[in-house]
């Protein structure tokens, strides 16, 4: 039996859980996810906390077990306070901002990138250089932020581009740098 998917899940107050079978639908302040469940593993919601058991003690079946406890659990996190990922533009003249509900992206194209919003998505851009994706789906959230990354990945030399807040960016050193030492 997996370890993670041995611990309850909490559902705080103002989340509504609804079980049909194997499709779980849960329904919050921010919105409403759903998710279908093997139909091997039992759910039940005792006290306002969801639990899930496997019905045998397959290997496969454990592993099921833990992959969708954290779903269930990433579902009841997101209706109640969704999810952020936080980017970061560097690079001299790189900036975003809203264009209407898009995002206008400028780093160093010949002509600024327009990512269009998606419906389950918004976009905050507190300064020139920041983008905050917001969402109550923690693995759209992730891909739109990922999307955008791919736009001007950091690069290694300079390290200019789009990147995640806290992400280390390791930097290579340039040719002059390598012949400056000792090279031929």
């Amino acid at each position: 039996m997996s370890r993670v998917g041995k611990k309850p899940i909490p559902v705080p107050s103002g989340v509504e859980v609804n079980i049909n079978k194997n499709n779980v639908t849960v329904k919050g302040k921010l919105g409403q996810l759903s998710q279908a469940v093997e139909s091997d593993i039992k759910i039940e919601l005792n006290d306002g906390q969801l639990i899930l058991s496997p019905s045998s003690g397959s290997k496969k079946l454990g592993g099921m077990h833990g992959l969708y406890r954290n779903l269930l659990n990433n579902m009841v996190t997101g209706v109640s306070e969704g999810f952020t990922k936080t980017l970061k533009i560097v690079g001299v003249g790189y900036r975003a901002g809203k264009k209407g509900e898009d995002l206008e992206i400028l780093v160093g194209y010949s002509n600024p990138v327009v990512f269009k919003k998606p419906e389950d998505i918004s976009f905050d851009t507190p300064d020139n250089t920041t983008i905050i994706v917001k969402g109550i789906d923690k693995q759209r959230v992730g891909q739109v932020a990922a999307d955008i990354r791919n736009i001007r990945k950091p690069e290694p030399y300079k390290g200019k581009g789009i990147r995640y807040l806290n992400e280390a960016v390791r930097k290579k050193v340039g040719k002059a740098a390598a012949s400056a030492k000792g090279g031929k």
